[in-house]
């Protein structure tokens, strides 16, 4: 069975970078689009970035335009979230997406002022 996991969150001070993770186990990742969400407690589900299966295009939010960016290595299947600047409004937890094989468990982001 195919999982997502993802890695690469913590605690940091704004205006640092982190490099979150998705790495796909089980089946090959370059047949799927991925997306990373991220929830803060209480709140929906916002969409963050996105990647093409081949890592073509990418699209992101408003939000994270400029500071975040998605790219995927297939080799190693697995998708990478590059985070700078980061602010406190990015702590939430931040999950990775891929239809046909569903949701990680999630890393926690958090964003000291």
């Amino acid at each position: 069975q195919v999982q997502l996991v993802e890695s690469g969150g913590g605690l940091v001070q704004a205006g640092d970078s982190l490099r979150l993770s998705c790495a796909a186990s089980g089946r090959t990742f370059s047949s799927y689009d991925v997306v990373w969400y991220r929830q803060v407690p209480g709140k929906e589900r916002e969409f963050v970035a996105g990647i093409t299966r081949s890592g073509g295009s990418t699209h992101y939010a408003d939000s994270v335009k400029g500071r975040f960016t998605i790219s995927r290595d297939n080799a190693k299947n697995t998708v990478y979230l590059q985070m700078i600047s980061l602010k406190p409004e990015d702590t939430a937890i931040y999950y990775c997406h891929a239809n046909g094989i569903g949701w990680g468990q999630g890393t926690r982001v958090t964003v000291a002022s």
